[in-house]
């Protein structure tokens, strides 16, 4: 009787049914510059070790800052990520294959900002939360 009163007909099971409840497409929330360029990108460059810069055909630039971070993550942790990205990357941040994170702006002007914060979150025991780097010839997550 409980599937009669939620409105579900035994004699028309697809009847009214939600077949997809999965996650909603990845390309939704690129960050406005990947979505104008995306397979439109000319080259990128290292521009020092943890900062990347990818340049489209229409002449965009996207700046990445690569940190390293643990594949196990707090849900505090996971939320000063997120803050990060508010504060400096509209809300938009990516993480590699490898669980290392990578805050993207659209910027140079933004770099500098966005690394000095990095470089301040500090563990109590001194480590840096957010190491800058794995990018070229260097260690990786």
């Amino acid at each position: 009787m409980a599937f009669i009163s939620s409105g579900y007909n035994p004699d028309k099971p697809m009847e009214n049914r939600i077949s997809d409840i999965g996650p909603q497409k990845y390309d939704k929330f690129y960050p406005p510059v990947i979505a104008k360029n995306k397979g439109k990108w000319l080259y990128h460059e290292i521009i020092k070790p943890g900062v990347l810069v990818h340049v489209a055909e229409s002449g965009d630039e996207v700046y990445t800052v690569r940190v390293g971070a643990a594949r196990l993550m707090s849900v505090t942790h996971i939320r000063e990520i997120c803050e990060i990205a508010d504060k400096h990357c509209g809300g938009h941040l990516r993480f590699t294959t490898r669980n290392n994170i990578e805050f993207m702006v659209d910027d140079k002007s933004k770099v500098d900002p966005l690394i000095k914060d990095l470089e301040s979150r500090k563990f109590d025991g001194g480590s840096f939360k957010f190491p800058i780097g794995g990018t070229g010839a260097g260690v990786t997550n």
